[in-house]
């Protein structure tokens, strides 16, 4: 027996060596851009869970998926992680953190970036490409509570979800430190076209916000709104982005890949998904319907 422990162990050695060898090994993904990138195959977490992305699932309404993905956005934020993450250019102009306080800092992301699901289970790198095929890097705009009211009403200017609206509803935002209500029954007020599907709200009237971190919301209070390049730069309904981005120079886009800061927020929840995330936390209302 002891002769068989001797062999055994660096048997054993050897099968934990190449397993770690595959753990760590890169896979090749190909995003929506048709850009090849190479993913991390060490990256590794677990849900007890399916979190919902497929089927448009994040441009119907709110889902878990789209609740985790935004508080991913805030806790880069108001954790300070983001602070690393400043161009040099941003951090020789004195922007060097986010300037708001926690309160004050949203998240807000487009539903049309969240296309799969992550079944329950183990799952890597390449499960969150699927669900991001596109080179997002996190941006911040500081916008107005007025702002930040016109942009969900732009977004949600698809809702209720249809067929023939599906396209429009990519715009609908996934929230974290808001909390807003959707009527339906109301028409949205179309204003000038803007790209391929949507209008430029003409009033406001189906939107309102319920509060903000559990504050009353001001629509002449100063937030800053985590978010994607792509919306920074106008994507979708997002020009309210675009207008508050060039008239705040403090708006930036940073260097972090979007991917990456999920992955370092589910290392900060011990690469375990929290079971607050199991279902929806009823951050969006839609009534009316």
């Amino acid at each position: 027996m002891k002769n068989g422990r001797k062999i055994l162990g660096p048997v054993l050695a050897l099968i934990l060596c190449v397993s770690l060898a595959g753990a760590a090994s890169a896979a090749v993904f190909t995003d929506a851009h048709g850009n090849e990138i190479e993913l991390d195959g060490s990256l590794e977490a677990y849900t007890g869970f399916t979190l919902y992305g497929a089927e448009d699932a994040a441009r119907k309404g709110e889902t878990n998926l789209g609740d985790l993905w935004a508080d991913a956005l805030r806790w880069f934020a108001v954790s300070g992680t983001i602070n690393s993450y400043f161009e040099e250019d941003d951090v020789a102009a004195g922007i060097t953190a986010v300037d708001a306080e926690p309160a004050r800092v949203v998240a807000l992301w487009n539903g049309g970036n969240l296309r799969a699901d992550i079944p329950e289970g183990r799952f890597g790198a390449e499960q969150l490409a699927e669900v991001l095929p596109y080179p997002n890097k996190a941006a911040v705009v500081y916008m107005t509570g007025a702002q930040l009211a016109e942009a969900l009403e732009a977004a949600s200017q698809g809702l209720p979800y249809t067929e023939d609206t599906q396209a429009a509803c990519a715009a609908l935002m996934q929230v974290s430190g808001v909390n807003y209500t959707v009527d339906v029954s109301k028409e949205y007020l179309k204003g000038e076209p803007y790209g391929d599907n949507w209008f430029r709200a003409g009033a406001l009237g189906r939107v309102s916000i319920r509060d903000v971190n559990g504050e009353p919301f001001d629509p002449e209070a100063v937030y800053a709104v985590i978010t994607s390049n792509a919306n920074f730069n106008g994507m979708d309904s997002s020009y309210i982005f675009r207008e508050a981005a060039e008239a705040n120079e403090k708006s930036t886009i940073t260097t972090a890949a979007v991917r990456d800061v999920v992955w370092m927020y589910l290392a900060d929840c011990g690469n375990v998904v929290p079971e607050v995330y199991a279902a929806p936390m009823g951050r969006i209302e839609i009534a009316g319907e």
